[in-house]
């Protein structure tokens, strides 16, 4: 944990220190550095270390203490105690708890608060790959998109020109060339749109990444990402609700609080304690007084406490904890039916984009055969040059729409994939 923390400390500072940079990554490199960086992630683990930490206070009753001193006096008349203990020259004592039910059960207590935080990282870690995969597929589509658009402006450009030319021949009216500089305006205010929205994403990227904010990731150019989807919905469900870290960290707490109540009831059993001690008295100072002295004295034992009235407040709190179990039992079948209806919607998003990708793919098909009849009809002098240039721009907007819902599907996919705890599993 040392070497996490120093680890914590250089990040933080070399995060205020270093210059903006932009960064090309894939998918997977991402991933691996927000499981190092992200702010969220490294929090949870330092959450996870104070509950191993708080799981070692609570079992220190049960580790033996020494603590060895000296409490030498300057004797006038007959020997006293100070403070409760008989002047010696070394003293050294121990204690250490024998028996305290109520203890080992808080210690059983901390064992599962630790096991529950083990839980809280886990469920960080799949809440930031899929944010950094959610970010990085955003990324992916803004840059595609741009390009897209700049192919279809260079294109209607050239209609631009080539109707500006057939207006000042007299062979087209002036509106044509009008309208073929509105769209030129139209795709340009797409292009300032989509930079925009590639520079927040990847800044957005970096952030997620533990980066600074004047950082930026740019996402690698990868074949699109392909992830499969479980084919059976119900086996997803089931398997999403047997796995489930909420529904885990739900039962833990239940645990805790079933062993808080046995803690509240444990009261009322015995406590033993060891008790240890030996002290070194000076000579001079008793042999006035006693006919015997020795000056090594030592005591070995255990006290016994045996609690008789403890009190209302023992009952009141178990029957908080009570109260607590049963509503955590509630969060966890609201849990349950949690997961099941965001599964079974997020199957049907799936479905949807799915359907709209294959509709865009068969537009962009489509638009693209077109154009291929086009520029032969050119070839044969049956169709002008501004026609052709004017499929050609149509057919970069059929691509801009297929990128849009090939987005909309890589994000449904993702989602699903969250939603059933699996995301991080498909994604190595």
């Amino acid at each position: 944990m040392r070497t996490f923390a120093l680890f914590l400390v250089c990040a933080l500072i070399s995060g205020t220190r270093a210059s903006a940079e932009v960064k090309t990554m894939t998918l997977r490199q991402a991933i691996e550095l927000a499981m190092q960086q992200n702010p969220e992630v490294m929090l949870a683990r330092l959450d996870q270390e104070k509950a191993r930490l708080q799981a070692v206070i609570a079992h220190d009753p049960f580790v033996p203490k020494v603590f060895a001193g000296s409490g030498a006096a300057y004797p006038f008349g007959f020997p006293a105690n100070i403070e409760g203990e008989a002047p010696s020259l070394v003293n050294v004592k121990t204690q250490m708890a024998i028996f305290n039910r109520p203890q080992s059960l808080q210690v059983a207590q901390e064992k599962e608060h630790m096991r529950g935080a083990e839980m809280d990282v886990s469920k960080r870690q799949d809440e930031v790959a899929y944010r950094v995969a959610s970010l990085f597929v955003d990324a992916e589509q803004a840059a595609r998109s741009l390009e897209a658009v700049q192919n279809e402006i260079a294109n209607l450009k050239r209609v631009h020109d080539l109707a500006d030319a057939r207006v000042q021949e007299g062979r087209e009216l002036s509106i044509i060339a009008k309208r073929a500089a509105l769209d030129i305006r139209r795709a340009q205010n797409q292009i300032d749109s989509l930079s925009l929205n590639l520079d927040n994403a990847e800044t957005s990227l970096a952030m997620a990444l533990g980066m600074g904010p004047d950082d930026r990731v740019r996402a690698a150019q990868e074949e699109p990402l392909t992830l499969a989807v479980p084919a059976s919905e119900d086996a997803t469900i089931a398997q999403a609700i047997q796995d489930s870290r909420d529904i885990k960290r739900l039962e833990s707490d239940i645990q805790a609080k079933m062993l808080q109540v046995r803690e509240y009831r444990a009261e009322r059993l015995p406590k033993v304690n060891l008790i240890a001690q030996y002290e070194l008295f000076a000579h001079y100072y008793y042999q006035n007084y006693y006919a015997n002295f020795q000056s090594n004295s030592g005591q070995l034992g255990a006290s016994i406490e045996l609690p008789l009235l403890v009190g209302h407040s023992a009952k009141a709190y178990m029957t908080q904890a009570e109260d607590d179990i049963a509503k955590l039992r509630i969060q966890v079948n609201r849990t349950r039916a949690q997961i099941t209806a965001d599964l079974r919607r997020a199957y049907q998003d799936v479905k949807r984009a799915e359907d709209l990708r294959e509709y865009a793919r068969e537009d962009l098909d489509l638009a693209r055969e077109q154009l291929s009849i086009d520029l032969a009809q050119n070839d044969e002098g049956r169709l002008p040059m501004a026609a052709v240039e004017q499929a050609r721009a149509v057919e970069q907007e059929k691509w801009l729409a297929y990128y849009d819902a090939q987005h909309t599907a890589e994000i449904a996919r993702l989602n699903l994939l969250h939603q059933a705890g699996t995301l991080m599993a498909a994604l190595k």
